[in-house]
């Protein structure tokens, strides 16, 4: 995500607190806040996928998704 997007996230929830936002602004911040989560996600996810685990023997086991 672009810091221009994250400044403006952190202008939006500085703003709510000094006052309330308008519809325009709070759909803007829900937007930018999802945005900001899925980036988040996937790159947690991407770093997850190069995770390996040692067994007791010393194998390296590929860390595995679980489906829920």
């Amino acid at each position: 995500m672009e810091k221009a997007k994250i400044d403006r996230i952190n202008y939006l929830a500085r703003e709510s607190k000094i006052r309330e936002l308008t519809s325009e602004e709070k759909a803007e911040q829900t937007e930018l806040r999802n945005e900001y989560r899925a980036g988040f996600r996937q790159n947690l996810m991407s770093q997850l996928d190069n995770v390996y685990i040692k067994d007791e023997n010393g194998n390296a086991k590929k860390l595995i998704k679980d489906e829920q």
